[in-house]
């Protein structure tokens, strides 16, 4: 990364200001100016969160925004309505008022005096969630927006259900925001009331796993905030970042497919990351094609960005099978469109243990069934649905999974195969139990049998026509199903295998079946590889800039953090764990002398091959510091489940912290719920 000091515009940085809504609730935002904005206006980016400007992200705001202010945008970072600095109570993802606050303060952010009127949204993961919802409400002001790590379809593509299926991201997820919804708000900004703020919150959230458990299928909770209900209510440009290693990266292609304007869609190897900042790498001059892509559509400055391809994809080489990288070698391409007329539909029909190509679909195959009862322990090297890089999170050597799967495999390649795009899975199944899952995974398996997964996909049988109205299996009875996979870009080389593998539990990465189901598969079915040949065109690609930001933000260490994943299996109670643990140790940011400490594990949990021994529990501790300021918040989250019901089990516990009398509890508050599957 290069540290950039010298930007065409000196900046002036405005620790707070507050932004009063229509109902009287202030909203804090961190604001920074090219320093004669107020004589010169300049267009304004908008990054909306509610991760603590103060605080949890001053890091990433301090690389982001100074940056492209010094390239003359007036760049403004909003706690969004009960988070950070800001007033109210955040009660759940994506509400209404979310937006209707976005809209107001983009309103107010195009009438500032160092505003020339043009407002540009951007954020990655929520803040790319929102800038396309609120694109999708069309704010006058708003003339395009970037959005990194998101997806378009809230119930499809998210970290809570996939394929019908509950993933355990789902109770990650609700650990992230129980921690962040129950910190205080900093007395430096909000004086006095920071207490009253503070008990607001801790009393007033609630617990998000028992709102997403409740709606265990595609109903209005997940289509209201959802664009794709509407692709044609987005008017205004728009940039989609994402990376192989990520979870959202689907939502690319659908985005580039069935939005009508301008758009544009970039997918590299990265995780859950800003592009600049991408793991594994390797990473590019992001921050230079955000300002390429604002002079475009703010300032009308012709940057020739529109003249590129539609889509342009990292196409990874085969490599050996690891959690972690530090980088993925490979090559960029680019198609000019989406869906790409360079790609063809590559058939491949599988009978037993076999895959064959079946380029007219005469192929002749073996159609005796195959009944498929997976252990428990398929899953239990898969990886994080979205891999953040905090620790090695990416799925290990697949022969470890193998041993409970059904595999088919080609003969050798013949020549190198590059696949760009998501592969489908076509199969006939049936099923002894009224819900059953199936995973299918994609691996490259190298001449001395490693098997790398490229990707995968899952589907809860019970949804295998609809999420909006599942349908329990009729046991015996058969039925043809569509499995998609994750989309991929990917090179299996001359002699290497392809192999899929299919398995009826998925274990942490997705939450069993109610009971062991078994699940027979009739072979002779498809798989539809989307195959781009290699092109010479795509070696005169422009190529992307070294990464580029502005100074990093000065901390102290005062504490090492401690990174570990780790699987365990006790033979004498047969229970397998998964331990994850994301310790961040403790720091001071020196501007603001502010001492924070973050910590957070998770244990997921069978015993033998039993579906309703399976146990997720997340604890976290947050604390933060600064003079007599001292608080610190701690949550535990337990979720198991019988045949019928989902059972939640929490607790939160806030402290302020007082050397010479302890620690002193200020809050206390425990939950026991239960939510009915159905069908999940």
């Amino acid at each position: 990364m290069r540290t950039i000091t010298d930007l065409p515009h000196e900046v002036r940085v405005i620790e707070n200001v507050f932004i009063t809504m229509r109902d009287g609730v202030r909203l804090a935002a961190r604001v920074w100016l090219p320093v004669d904005a107020e004589a010169h206006p300049v267009p304004a980016v908008l990054e909306y969160i509610p991760y603590r400007k103060r605080d949890s992200t001053r890091g990433r705001d301090a690389l982001n925004h100074p940056y492209m202010a010094g390239h003359g945008y007036a760049c403004v970072r909003v706690d969004m309505r009960g988070s950070g600095d800001s007033d109210g109570v955040l009660r759940d993802e994506y509400l209404a008022d979310e937006h209707d606050d976005a809209c107001e303060v983009i309103e107010w952010l195009a009438a500032q005096p160092w505003c020339d009127g043009s407002v540009g949204m951007m954020g990655i993961s929520w803040g790319g969630f929102n800038s396309l919802q609120v694109a999708a409400r069309r704010p006058p002001a708003l003339k395009a927006i970037v959005s990194a790590s998101a997806t378009e379809d809230l119930y499809v593509d998210n970290m809570h259900y996939m394929g019908g299926c509950l993933l355990s991201d789902n109770l990650s997820e609700a650990t992230v925001m129980f921690a962040f919804n129950s910190l205080p708000p900093d007395p430096a900004i909000v004086g006095d009331r920071w207490r009253e703020m503070w008990h607001e919150r801790l009393e007033g959230s609630g617990l998000w796993i028992e709102k997403w458990l409740e709606h265990q299928h595609r109903d209005d909770y997940w289509k209201r905030a959802s664009v794709n209900e509407d692709y044609s209510s987005v008017r205004c440009p728009v940039l989609a970042v994402g990376g192989w290693a990520d979870g959202y990266t689907n939502a690319i292609f659908r985005l580039m497919e069935h939005l009508d304007v301008p758009r544009k869609g970039l997918i590299g190897p990265w995780g859950h990351k800003y592009p600049h900042l991408g793991v594994p790498g390797p990473e590019i001059g992001f921050l230079q094609e955000v300002v390429r892509w604002w002079d475009h559509w703010l300032k009308g400055v012709d940057t020739g960005m529109m003249d590129e391809p539609t889509v342009r994809a990292w196409m990874q080489d085969s490599i050996e099978p690891n959690p972690s990288y530090a980088e993925r070698p490979g090559r960029w391409v680019a198609e000019p469109s989406w869906p790409s007329p360079n790609i063809e539909n590559r058939r491949y029909t599988f009978d037993r243990y076999a895959l064959h190509p079946d380029d007219d679909g005469t192929l002749t195959v073996d159609e005796r069934p195959l009944a498929l009862q997976s252990p428990l322990s398929v899953g239990m090297f898969a990886g994080k649905w979205a891999s953040y890089a905090a620790t090695p999170d990416l799925p290990s050597d697949q022969r470890e999974e193998d041993g409970g799967a059904l595999v088919f495999e080609t003969e050798a390649l013949d020549t190198t195969t590059e696949v760009l795009g998501r592969p489908e899975l076509e199969l006939e199944v049936s099923s002894d139990r009224p819900v059953a899952m199936l995973a299918a995974r994609l691996s490259d398996v190298a001449p001395n049998g490693e098997a790398t997964r490229v990707t995968y996909g899952l589907l809860n049988l019970t949804h295998r026509d609809s999420s909006e109205k599942p349908e329990a299996l009729e046991p015996g009875r058969r039925y043809r199903v569509r499995i998609e996979l994750n989309g991929m870009g990917h090179v299996f080389p001359a002699g290497h295998r392809l192999r899929l593998s299919l398995s009826t539990s998925y274990f942490p990465l997705a939450w069993p079946s109610p009971t062991p189901a078994e699940v027979t598969v009739y072979t002779g079915g498809g798989l539809h590889l989307p195959v781009r040949p290699s092109r010479a065109e795509d070696t005169h690609l422009r190529e992307f800039g070294e990464p580029e930001a502005a100074p990093e933000l000065g901390i102290t260490l005062l504490q090492p953090g401690e990174h570990h994943w780790r699987t365990t299996r006790d033979l004498a109670t047969g229970v397998s764990t998964l331990d994850i643990l994301d310790d961040q140790g403790s720091f001071r940011i020196d501007e603001t002398g502010t001492v924070i400490r973050r910590r957070t594990q998770e244990w997921f949990s069978f015993g033998g091959n039993d579906p309703n021994s399976v146990r997720g529990e997340t604890q976290t501790v947050r604390r933060y510091e600064r003079d007599d300021w001292r608080t610190e918040v701690r949550t535990r989250t337990i979720l198991t489940s019988t045949p019928e019901e989902f059972v939640i089990n929490a607790e939160l516990d806030a402290f302020e912290l007082d050397d010479d009398h302890g620690d002193r509890r200020v809050h206390s508050q425990s939950w026991q719920r239960r939510t009915p599957r159905d069908l999940v």
